[in-house]
C-alpha cells in the first residue's frame, strides 16, 4: 500500500535507487510502465485489507478448487484469442506471409517465453523445407541479422514492444535491407520503428503472477499459425511433399513408441 502511494521518483529516493532502476523493474515484472506496477499494488492492498483468498491471476484465488482454474483461464484464454484475431490487420498479415512464403532466408527474434513461439515458427517453416533461424542468444541473434539482405526475413516477437534484445536484432536486418516484421502487443512501441508489417496481438487479460507471459504467449502462438498457415497455402505444391516425407521419416519412431506401450500394457 505504501509503494502504491509513491510517485517514480518518491519510490527511487526511498529505496535508495534511480527512476530508471524502478521502470525497468516494473517492466522486468511484465508491467508496461511503473504507473501500472501502481495499480497493481493499489489492487492486492485493497484485497489484503478486505481479507479475501490471494490471487494468482486477475480473476484466480489461491483456493480455487482446480475445476474453477481450468474454467476460468480457458475462458481468459478464448477471449485474448478473439481479441487478436478482431484486432489483426489482415492487409499487414497478408504482406507478412507473402514476404516468408519468397524468403531465401528468415530469422525470428524472441526472448523469454517469445522465443518459445518463435521456436516453434521456425519448427513449422522447417517442416515445410523452408530455411528459419531462430537463435535465443542476444548476439548470435545480431551476429545473424548481419547477414541479411533483401529478399531476407528478419521478425521480431515482443509483447511490450520494447525489449532491446529483439529490437536491436531487427534493426540490423531492417538496415541491411532485409523485410521486417514485428508481432507485438504495443503497435506504438520502439519495435515498430524497424518493422515494414507489424502485427498486434491482445494485451488484455495479463495476469498478476506474471502480467505479460500468458496471454501474450496465447495471442502470439495464434499470429504465428495464421502466417504458417498462410505460407503453407501459398507454397502448397511444395509444402505438401515436404510434409509427407517428414512425416514419413518419423512414422517408425511413432509404431516404435506405439508398440512400447503396448509392451508395457501386456
Amino acid at each position: 500500500a505504501g509503494c502504491a502511494a509513491l510517485t517514480v521518483t518518491g519510490l527511487a529516493e526511498l529505496t535508495g535507487t534511480s527512476e530508471a532502476t524502478v521502470v525497468r523493474t516494473a517492466r522486468l515484472l511484465g508491467y508496461p510502465g511503473y504507473r501500472d506496477l501502481r495499480l497493481a499494488l493499489a489492487g492486492l492492498a485493497a484485497q489484503q485489507q478486505s481479507g479475501r483468498a490471494p490471487a494468482i491471476t486477475t480473476d484466480i484465488a489461491v483456493d480455487d478448487p482446480i475445476a474453477d482454474v481450468v474454467a476460468k483461464l480457458a475462458y481468459d484464454e478464448q477471449q485474448t484469442l478473439a481479441d487478436t484475431a478482431a484486432g489483426l490487420d489482415t492487409v499487414q498479415l497478408g504482406a507478412a506471409v507473402a514476404a516468408l512464403a519468397a524468403a531465401r532466408r528468415t530469422d525470428v527474434y524472441g526472448i523469454g517465453a517469445s522465443n518459445l513461439v518463435a521456436q516453434d515458427l521456425t519448427q513449422k517453416m522447417l517442416r515445410i523445407g523452408l530455411i528459419a533461424h531462430a537463435p535465443g542468444d542476444p548476439h548470435l541473434a545480431v551476429t545473424n541479422a548481419v547477414q541479411l539482405r533483401a529478399g531476407d526475413v528478419a521478425l521480431a516477437i515482443t509483447h511490450s514492444g520494447s525489449t532491446g534484445d529483439v529490437i536491436e536484432p531487427l534493426r540490423v536486418a531492417f538496415e541491411r535491407g532485409a523485410t521486417t516484421i514485428a508481432i507485438t502487443g504495443r503497435p506504438d512501441g520502439p519495435v515498430t520503428q524497424y518493422a515494414d508489417h507489424v502485427l498486434t496481438t491482445s494485451t488484455a487479460r495479463e495476469s498478476e503472477l506474471r502480467p505479460a507471459a500468458m496471454s501474450s504467449r496465447t495471442s502470439q502462438l495464434l499470429v504465428v499459425d495464421c502466417l504458417f498457415v498462410g505460407v503453407a497455402q501459398r507454397t502448397y505444391e511444395a509444402t505438401a511433399p515436404a510434409l509427407a516425407a517428414s512425416y514419413e521419416a518419423l512414422a517408425h519412431r511413432h509404431g516404435a513408441l506405439r508398440a512400447g506401450a503396448g509392451d508395457r500394457r501386456a
